[in-house]
């Protein structure tokens, strides 16, 4: 038993070497990727660094994604889709910079509920995964290599 709660203390020490602020990096990047794909399928138009860039550019067969699969209650489909579209467009731009970083995240925290209760309710355990980082990163915010860290350094 002392021989195990050796290795258990050694592997404690060298996880915990494990820089706060790369994993809060790790966090926002692979989160933001999750949120920026969906994006990229649902907008086309002007292509830089293969990536679609007119988020306004929302076509036809996104509004019939919102009205026909999506089919949220309350909210036309255009506009759900618009709506969508800029949160996983802009949102995840704002987590990559540390920018708005808790906000960011609890936005797109929301755009996980409405998915999971609305939209797909037994793709659970994709969604928690999600949660669970975005929930991290309200609880954290983006650390010190983000632009947050930079404006309350200066402020």
């Amino acid at each position: 038993m002392n021989r195990l709660s050796r290795v258990i203390s050694s592997l404690n020490k060298l996880f915990g070497m494990i820089p706060r602020d790369f994993s809060l990096l790790l966090a926002r990047v692979a989160i933001a990727t999750v949120f920026w794909r969906s994006a990229q399928t649902k907008i086309s138009g002007w292509e830089f660094l293969d990536q679609s860039w007119q988020f306004f550019n929302i076509g036809s067969g996104t509004v019939m994604l919102f009205q026909y699969e999506y089919n949220l209650p309350l909210l036309s489909p255009k506009l759900a889709a618009y709506l969508g579209t800029g949160a996983e467009f802009f949102l995840p731009i704002l987590l990559l910079l540390g920018l708005g970083t808790r906000i960011a995240a609890f936005g797109l925290f929301l755009v996980t509920c409405i998915i999971q209760f609305l939209v797909f309710p037994d793709a659970w355990p994709t969604h928690i995964l999600w949660f669970a980082i975005l929930v991290y990163l309200m609880r954290s915010g983006g650390g010190r290599l983000g632009v947050d860290h930079l404006l309350v350094k200066r402020g």
